[in-house]
């Protein structure tokens, strides 16, 4: 990567950070790959777009009738590297969705393990608050931060009081 364009690609890895969040190295690994095969997919893109143009420019007679016939022979002059192109594009277009699906499904893996382990101390910390007892997460090995808990709580009051009022509607 020439050094002209470092930073708009930190610029392009950062608006994949920022859209995927990723927590820990495999996820960061994963946004990584992703936002190499999109920047290889567009520097493709680009320099097949100039292949094309350059062809075109520089063919004699380009501006005139046989202007037509000078693209297409520019074309077929090129048809080797636009082959070659599109062959490449398919190929990182193809790493970039197995990127995108494994991504998914380690994150949605991830958040449900969070899940699961935030209702697992809202157990433990209501059966704690039932005996009169107090409760520290971190005993347990819950890294949760206090607002993580805070909002699971809420959710979990709001899923009660939610079920209260079909409850009583019925």
């Amino acid at each position: 990567m020439p050094s002209e364009d470092l930073e708009a690609y930190k610029a392009h890895l950062q608006s994949f950070l920022d859209e995927y969040h990723p927590q820990g190295a495999t996820e960061a690994s994963l946004v990584q790959a992703l936002a190499d095969a999109s920047w290889r997919m567009n520097r493709a893109t680009a320099m097949e777009t100039n292949l094309i143009t350059y062809g075109a420019a520089f063919e004699p007679d380009a501006l005139t009738v046989r202007g037509a016939e000078a693209m297409v022979a520019a074309l077929e002059s090129r048809s080797k590297a636009l082959a070659n192109f599109s062959m490449h594009t398919q190929r990182l277009s193809r790493q970039f969705e197995k990127a995108v699906t494994q991504l998914r499904a380690l994150q949605q893996t991830r958040r449900d393990q969070e899940q699961q382990d935030l209702n697992h101390l809202l157990d433990i910390a209501e059966m704690r608050k039932s005996k009169g007892q107090p409760y520290d997460p971190s005993e347990d090995g819950f890294v949760f931060s206090d607002p993580q808990i805070a909002a699971a709580r809420r959710a979990r009051n709001r899923a009660h009081n939610i079920k209260e009022a079909h409850r009583t509607a019925a």
